[in-house]
């Protein structure tokens, strides 16, 4: 007999004889006469209730049975009897598969998000991260679908590379050297003798390597893991998390916007029409307000406003910022919160940031004072994605490197690109752990990632 998820059983339309279930105990009560088992195999947040009548041959076995033992049931879906649930299956045999001590961790009760952390290989089988991992699922596969029906190639860029796309430094090395590291007669290390026989680390974005090919197919994106060495212990901060990249070809920052915009809402509506039994549990549970939340942004049209109008909003605010505010400096969370939550109680996107606060790849402004570049601030979350125009003229480039004290040298190939066969183009970057916790309403980044890599953490 071929095994039946449980998301299919809860889902038919009538009775059915000798189904084969499989799946993980979340609880067992004992009657008189009978024995009802709650079972979980993952393919959705309801369990299925089985009834085990005493007369069964196994029946006498089900008092070693605990929550977490893994079992096998065949029997017939019949309507429930109970409330709460549609179906439930009549017993006619059940496997112990394997029986969970009483030292399984994941009793029938509550537990804090610091503990469930601490056991990250075990908290998919609770409630509240089985859903958030089935959420990730199919979000993965909605950015997919979105792209592939607007015409996009996905490419997969080095996770190993030697570039260091935002200039920031904050790089995990890659190497095949023990100490002591040979070095360079100015004491550096040598890295010619390394594997690549060059410096490479761990990539912090696939964009450079997607430009190109949007250079060559059109529109393209990625969409896999980034790393950044900061070293920083907040509910928003990783080292290891994942980026969604578009790039086109032929399109300028107004088309850029265009498309982040429509992408947000895309990947909002198709998560409240495809997973609305997992988001429910977050709106009970987690965010109130997070259902009117999204349909707030799915509604809105995006308020656009140029960096200068966002500083001076901000300076007439008399709010306390716990980080200062004025004409120069990067807006900080707290600051694109504010904006997006309580002045205007919408997404934002902010455009034409100074140069000096942004990497030299983006396309300069006429004014010479600022680049076309785009940010996308959501409520509850702040910015979500980050993008810009890319510098296409090969001159202006090459002098904004000069000026930043960047090795052309090391961006040869990148500078090729520019020099045959230019064009206009544009792209972002959206973090896929800040969508996934503006989707649920889930304050830190660690409980949306499988297995975390933080500072100090590198368990599982």
């Amino acid at each position: 007999m071929k095994r039946i998820k449980i998301l299919q059983l809860i889902n038919s339309e009538k009775v059915l004889d000798d189904v084969l279930i499989k799946g993980w105990i979340r609880t067992k009560r004992d009657s008189k006469n009978f024995s009802f088992i709650e079972i979980n195999d993952g393919s959705c947040l309801k369990n299925m209730q089985v009834v085990v009548d005493e007369n069964l041959p196994s029946y006498a076995d089900l008092k070693k049975v605990t929550t977490g033992s893994a079992i096998a049931v065949s029997g017939d879906l019949v309507p429930s009897k109970g409330s709460g649930q549609k179906w439930e299956v009549l017993a006619k045999s059940i496997e112990i598969i394997s029986l969970a001590p009483d030292t399984y961790p994941l009793q029938k009760k509550r537990h804090s998000d610091e503990f469930l952390r601490s056991i990250a290989h075990l908290r998919p089988r609770t409630n509240k991260y089985g859903s958030i991992f089935r959420i990730r699922s199919e979000l993965s596969w909605a950015v997919h679908n979105y792209f592939r029906e607007r015409g996009f190639r996905y490419i997969h860029t080095p996770i190993i590379t030697g570039s260091d796309c935002e200039g920031a430094g904050e790089l995990f090395r890659v190497t095949t050297l023990t100490p002591p590291f040979p070095t360079t007669p100015d004491e550096k290390i040598d890295f010619s003798t390394d594997f690549f026989g060059a410096e490479s680390n761990l990539t912090v974005s696939g964009q450079l390597s997607a430009e190109m090919f949007a250079l060559s197919l059109g529109d393209v994106y990625t969409f896999g893991p980034t790393f950044r060495a900061e070293n920083s212990n907040t509910s928003r901060h990783v080292a290891e998390f994942w980026m969604i990249e578009p790039e086109m070809a032929f399109c300028d920052l107004i088309e850029n916007m265009d498309l982040g915009e429509d992408l947000i809402k895309f990947l909002i509506t198709f998560v409240l029409d495809n997973c609305s039994q997992d988001i429910d549990l977050f709106a009970r549970f987690v965010d109130k307000q997070l259902i009117s939340t999204l349909k707030n942004i799915v509604s809105s049209e995006f308020e656009r406003i140029p960096y200068k109008k966002a500083v001076d909003i901000l300076l007439r605010s008399n709010k306390s910022f716990t980080y200062p505010i004025s004409h120069g400096l990067d807006l900080q969370s707290e600051h694109e919160r504010y904006l997006a939550e309580q002045f205007f109680k919408k997404p934002i996107v902010i455009y034409d940031y100074p140069k000096t606060i942004k990497p030299f790849y983006m396309r300069m402004n006429e004014d010479d004072e600022t680049v076309a570049a785009m940010d996308i601030l959501v409520p509850r979350i702040g910015e979500l994605i980050g993008g810009s125009q890319r510098e296409e003229r090969l001159d202006v480039l090459e002098n904004r490197m000069d000026l930043l004290g960047l090795p052309k040298e090391s961006y040869w190939w990148y500078l090729d690109s520019r020099r045959y066969g230019s064009a206009p183009h544009s792209g972002f970057g959206m973090g896929f752990e800040r969508l996934l916790m503006l989707i649920t309403g889930v304050t830190n980044i660690r409980d949306v990632v499988p297995f975390p890599r933080t500072p100090g953490n590198i368990d599982f």
